[in-house]
């Protein structure tokens, strides 16, 4: 395994996360796997040497944290060996104030997080969205003192509009409090609108890149259909990839990439991956597994090495694409 700081920090994470999302309960999406399942994926990542895991309070609303903190500590793993992210802001409960970045929010939602991951802090505390009904103020400085408490180490931020990161960054700078070190952003292959703004700020200002959807929700595995969906449980019972992708010039990235991956004898998603690993800029792609295929894949993906010519081949059909993955 190969590890990268996260952006101008010192921590070192695995060039691979864990994104946890895959685990939880079937009652929040059909395509998820239970913790026993969910266990022989834990191992297989930390026998490979990832160290970096990344989750969300409302991924299976809480269970997916349960199933995290439970899982490292049933493989022995010290806590401060591992990297653990987790996220706020999606609705927790039909109750007015259970979403959102307000200061009683996320006060409310760190510690039922480290009660459900069973920790004493993370390692990552990210804002899954930006708040559009809580001024920025106010979300910085309780992230602040999220970190001032030690509950959390660092702080991140997740899909927003470059302007709005630039102004969180300002804020928090102003007036001495903890700014984000890592955007996890919406990036792969078939989705690049964010070359145009949000890279470039978090390049310029030392931002560690851990984009999310690193292979488009399965899009290269060819079995998606231009209709929308495809043969698997997950093409069949996920609306939100048929929003993502599904124009007919992602059709065109995706054959492009299976075949260069037909001719170096490896899939199109793999391909697709190492495109992003090949990206200097890109720290640790969030990779999701549901297959043990998926997670062995990947792993091997980082040992490909794309030629300029096959970089060429892969970004020339791209053809602009309306803003996703905001909300």
């Amino acid at each position: 395994m190969q590890y990268v700081n996260l952006g101008r920090t010192g921590m070192k994470v695995s060039r691979l996360c864990l994104g946890m999302m895959s685990y939880g309960s079937r009652t929040w999406r059909e395509w998820v796997l239970s913790e026993e399942d969910a266990r022989l994926f834990v191992k297989r990542a930390l026998d490979a040497g990832i160290n970096f895991f990344d989750t969300a309070d409302v991924y299976s609303l809480g269970e997916s944290e349960r199933i995290t903190g439970r899982l490292l500590r049933e493989f022995g793993v010290k806590r401060e060996n591992v990297v653990v992210a987790t996220k706020v802001h999606g609705q927790m409960s039909d109750d007015v104030n259970d979403r959102g970045l307000s200061r009683k929010h996320i006060l409310d939602s760190i510690d039922k997080s480290l009660q459900r991951l069973g920790m004493d802090y993370v390692d990552l505390y990210q804002i899954h969205r930006w708040d559009y009904n809580t001024p920025i103020e106010e979300t910085m400085e309780v992230l602040n003192d999220v970190v001032r408490a030690g509950k959390a180490r660092y702080i991140g931020a997740s899909s927003m509009f470059a302007w709005q990161f630039s102004k969180a960054q300002h804020t928090a700078q102003s007036h001495g409090w903890t700014r984000f070190v890592s955007m996890q952003n919406h990036y792969n292959l078939v989705y690049r609108e964010e070359e145009r703004e949000m890279i470039p700020l978090c390049l310029d200002q030392g931002v560690g890149l851990i984009p999310w959807s690193p292979m488009a929700r399965g899009f290269f595995a060819q079995n998606r259909t231009r209709g929308g969906g495809g043969e698997t449980v997950r093409a069949k019972s996920d609306p939100f990839a048929n929003q993502l992708y599904f124009r007919e010039e992602d059709f065109v990235v995706a054959e492009r990439a299976n075949e260069i991956a037909e001719a170096r004898g490896v899939s199109g998603s793999q391909i697709a991956l190492a495109w992003l690993l090949n990206k200097p800029h890109i720290v640790a792609p969030i990779i999701g597994a549901t297959k043990m295929d998926h997670l062995e894949q990947a792993i091997a993906a980082l040992e490909i090495q794309l030629s300029e010519e096959d970089v060429k081949q892969l970004e020339e059909p791209y053809k602009p694409h309306p803003v996703r993955g905001h909300s």
